[in-house]
């Protein structure tokens, strides 16, 4: 393990901080002072002390919380509001991995284990993450086939891995949606796109990792079980490797042409000019013909400044 990570895990401070503190020589390995940057440790068998104060390896901790609506899962909030740390009461640094909006809720996971939040986190490991969505009106296939085929929003091409409707209501309808990798607020700007308001969004797995009967606000430790097969998951996710991204486009409102329900792709090169579409040729010209063009544009410029002069003599 890297020096620097360890002692950020053992609470010494941020990884920065803990690269400032070993190149300011307080840091001692097996009695010896550590200056340099990148040096690897292994904590059960190597003495590392700053300032003097042995440091040791912190238990690594799991936790599995069914977090409600009204609480936010950000660690640090100017406002006050609660947060979902704050409903687990623990000594050591921890942090979420997915985040919710205020108004989600469902499964999130609380740890101080930097590195599986990367891997559950992170695009590259595509890990897949459920939720079932409720929004407004009735969902045609139509709608469904275009949150799979995905929307332009502004940081970039969006889509659902997955989505497929669980239940109609008198003025509602029921989703599943599967997503590999989550842009703020993605769910609910995604169902925008095609006319749907999010009424309720939930969160229900993360991988292998299923939220079960765990009540609103409360919380269990994961099994070892649980912490290798999310492990597993991530791994197996970059393996597999993820789907290039589309980068942000000029159009950062509807679909691609080709998803839109009744509506066909226009072919790359087509203009459109006062309501009618032309199509730009390709054809080279002689020579002789582009000299002739030349000479009837020169003409053309010629009368109409003999024009101009004769107004001005009027």
């Amino acid at each position: 393990m890297r020096l620097h990570k360890l002692l950020a895990e053992a609470g010494i401070g941020s990884r920065r901080k803990c690269e400032e503190i070993i190149q300011e020589g307080r840091v001692e390995v097996d009695g010896e002072f550590v200056t340099e940057l990148g040096t690897s440790v292994d904590p059960a068998k190597q003495e590392i002390m700053v300032d003097g104060q042995r440091i040791r390896a912190r238990r690594k901790q799991y936790f599995i919380l069914n977090k409600p609506v009204g609480v936010v899962s950000t660690n640090f909030d100017q406002a006050g509001r609660t947060r979902v740390i704050d409903l687990v009461p623990q000594d050591e640094r921890l942090f979420t991995i997915g985040r919710l909006d205020r108004q989600s809720e469902g499964l999130i996971i609380i740890t101080n284990d930097g590195e599986l939040a990367n891997q559950l986190a992170h695009p590259r490991y595509g890990v897949p993450k459920t939720y079932h969505v409720e929004v407004a009106g009735s969902v045609s296939v139509e709608e469904i086939k275009m949150i799979q085929s995905g929307v332009y929003i502004a940081e970039g091409f969006v889509k659902a891995e997955s989505c497929r409707l669980k239940q109609k209501r008198g003025k509602s309808s029921i989703l599943e949606i599967v997503l590999r990798e989550g842009k703020n607020r993605e769910i609910r700007r995604l169902l925008a796109k095609v006319g749907h308001k999010v009424l309720r969004l939930k969160r229900i797995s993360i991988g292998p990792l299923k939220l079960g009967e765990v009540p609103a606000g409360s919380f269990r430790e994961l099994k070892p079980s649980e912490v290798k097969a999310l492990r597993d998951a991530s791994a197996a996710g970059a393996a597999k490797g993820t789907p290039k991204r589309k980068p942000a486009g000029r159009r950062t409102t509807g679909t691609s042409p080709a998803s839109r329900p009744g509506k066909t792709a226009v072919k790359k090169g087509t203009t459109f000019r006062g309501g009618k579409k032309k199509t730009k040729k390709n054809s080279k010209q002689s020579p002789a013909a582009s000299e002739s063009r030349r000479g009837q544009g020169r003409a053309v410029k010629q009368k109409q400044a003999s024009k101009k002069k004769q107004m001005r003599r009027k």
